[in-house]
């Protein structure tokens, strides 16, 4: 994967950590000893096992069968006896209605109709989203990518939009941008391969708009990507 370049890595960083810190301070504040929660795309489960100490279960839930695997060596090596790991489809899940005081996703699909289905009445849905500033030069050079359609608009207010037609009350939304530089094109190439940017992302076939991309947005720091990410906190209205 690629890595950004020295220059603005300590910039990186605490951006990066003022998004994470937010997003996890709003689901502790939401969180009790007396709730189970639900991680949507829980990867190798470490932060579903460090928000494990602040609800009575947690269960999460990924496509991937390798990352599961991880999460189990880890959970074992933890000793972490309420969270439980299981590979589900996120837009199909085997859950019951109302079964969880807390949904969250931190980089794993919004299929907005069955979070609301399992989420309890007076429950809530927490997530960060992909902004529609993400990479959006380099998917203008590439005439493609994750969001490409749709990147002049709102990509949080797309959110807040959905989440209110489908029954919530969205409590909290903020955009949050930070800068990315790669030290060189290999770096860049790399990173493009272990991201979801381009789902298509092929190094030789995609190797002129890449360099041209490389060439423009060249600077003293190293080879320039905006990034963009929001997070949103919303409530399950309470059934009257």
């Amino acid at each position: 994967m690629g890595r950004p370049g020295l220059m603005g890595n300590a910039l990186l960083i605490i951006l990066r950590a003022i998004l994470k810190a937010v997003f996890e301070m709003k689901l502790v504040e939401l969180s009790g000893k007396e709730k189970g929660a639900l991680d949507v795309g829980c990867g190798d489960g470490g932060f579903t096992m460090r928000m494990a100490a602040h609800f009575r279960k947690v269960i999460g839930i990924d496509n991937g069968e390798e990352r599961l695997k991880l999460a189990e060596v880890e959970k074992r090596t933890l000793g972490v006896e309420n969270v439980r790991f299981e590979k589900q489809d996120a837009q199909h899940t085997t859950f019951a209605e109302d079964t969880f005081d807390i949904v969250y996703s931190r980089r794993g699909p919004t299929f907005y109709d069955e979070l609301f289905r399992i989420t309890k009445s007076g429950g809530y849905f927490l997530t960060i989203g992909i902004g529609e500033k993400d990479a959006w030069g380099l998917k203008e050079f590439f005439g493609r990518g994750q969001g490409f359609w749709t990147w002049k608009t709102s990509a949080l207010a797309q959110a807040k939009e959905i989440l209110q037609r489908k029954g919530f009350v969205v409590l909290y939304g903020q955009d949050f941008l930070f800068d990315e530089y790669y030290a060189s094109y290999d770096d860049l190439n790399r990173f493009l391969q272990g991201v979801p940017i381009f789902e298509d992302f092929d190094s030789e076939k995609d190797r002129r708009h890449l360099e041209a991309y490389a060439a423009k947005f060249q600077t003293d720091k190293g080879i320039h990507l905006p990034r963009h990410r929001f997070v949103a906190v919303a409530m399950k209205e309470r059934e009257v």
